[in-house]
């Protein structure tokens, strides 16, 4: 199919997917677009066909059918019809998204949709896939990572790139502003019909995402104009904030006398940082050894158990239990194990 025939796209949408790909160490063979039917990631499928086209990509549409509302076999349906007039293949996958997870429904359905999505990538073989969030979702990011508490890391909000369950996932609109994305949407409704879905769950204020775009992003469009940007750009500077501090911790987890397989340290090393670099120390290591991060109090506690311990002397012994494993201190040395 001529390229004439693609739907045009502007050049501030393509240029972020191109940009992109380029930067990758090497050009992949295919790549996936993950497409829910609304405007956002309508668009980018159609950015992605123009670029994928250009640079001889192979590209198809994932679409992850939650269930959760009753218009959902319809959205797949779009799904499939956006395909048909892109000439770009369409795989869909079900999902069940547990309701009594505890979680939360958002939770829930984002747990299963990268869940899915990276089986679909593996049965496709697709390393890389493109995920439509951009300069606003960034910055309702942000505002949710705020108000729970994030530290530096999550203020970091969404990474342009990240690895999940062994599948790259590509972010080239964090730069993008929402306004900009459904006025191309708009356009590709008027030329060629397609109309992108509306997912009534974005309004509705009981979901938490929702609330902060219903209810709070006017207020603030009112008084700070543009603030999604400025956000955003928070956001930017918290990332190369926690690089930076990522590289202090792994140059002094190197002083710490690590084990071989840096599964332990030495008390005595840790107990000369300061206060402030053994806590970072300490998150960095726990995260490197695939232990979910305590809360604040319970890290605390860690804290204060490791310092008095060292005070006290190195044949007093220490198991703290957190999330199924235990943090032991025998002879000196800290190491993890299963409780």
């Amino acid at each position: 199919m001529p390229s004439s025939e693609l739907p045009d796209c502007p050049a501030a949408l393509i240029q972020p997917l191109r940009e992109t790909l380029l930067a990758l160490p090497s050009r992949p063979a295919r790549i996936a677009a993950a497409v829910s039917g609304g405007a956002d990631s309508a668009m980018l499928a159609v950015a992605a066909a123009h670029v994928a086209r250009a640079q001889g990509i192979e590209l198809q549409l994932f679409h992850v059918h939650h269930g959760l509302q009753a218009q959902a076999d319809g959205w797949a349906e779009h799904v499939d019809a956006l395909g048909r007039m892109l000439g770009v293949a369409v795989v869909q996958a079900r999902v069940q998204v547990a309701g009594d997870s505890g979680k939360g429904i958002e939770a829930a359905a984002r747990q299963a949709r990268y869940a899915a999505l990276a089986r679909l990538a593996r049965e496709h073989g697709v390393a890389d896939v493109l995920l439509a969030h951009h300069r606003d979702d960034q910055a309702e990011t942000v505002l949710l990572r705020l108000l729970r508490g994030a530290g530096l890391q999550g203020m970091a909000a969404m990474a342009a790139a990240s690895i999940r369950d062994g599948v790259r996932y590509l972010r080239p609109w964090l730069g993008t502003g929402r306004e900009a994305i459904r006025a191309a949407a708009a356009r590709l409704a008027d030329e060629r019909g397609w109309h992108a879905v509306d997912d009534p769950t974005n309004a509705d204020p009981r979901y938490t995402r929702a609330a902060v775009r219903t209810r709070l992003a006017p207020v603030l469009d009112e008084r700070w104009p543009g603030w999604q940007a400025i956000v955003a750009r928070h956001a930017r500077h918290m990332a190369e904030a926690a690089q930076v501090l990522d590289e202090v911790a792994e140059a002094d987890l190197q002083g710490l006398e690590p084990g071989p397989d840096r599964g332990s340290f030495s008390l005595a090393a840790w107990r000369r940082l300061s206060p402030a670099r053994q806590a970072h120390v300490l998150r960095y290591w726990l995260a490197r050894q695939g232990v979910a991060m305590p809360s604040d109090a319970r890290l605390a506690d860690l804290l204060r158990q490791l310092r008095q311990l060292h005070a006290l002397g190195h044949d007093r012994q220490l198991r703290v239990e957190h999330a199924g494993l235990a943090v032991r201190c025998h002879r000196g040395r800290v190491w993890v194990e299963p409780a």
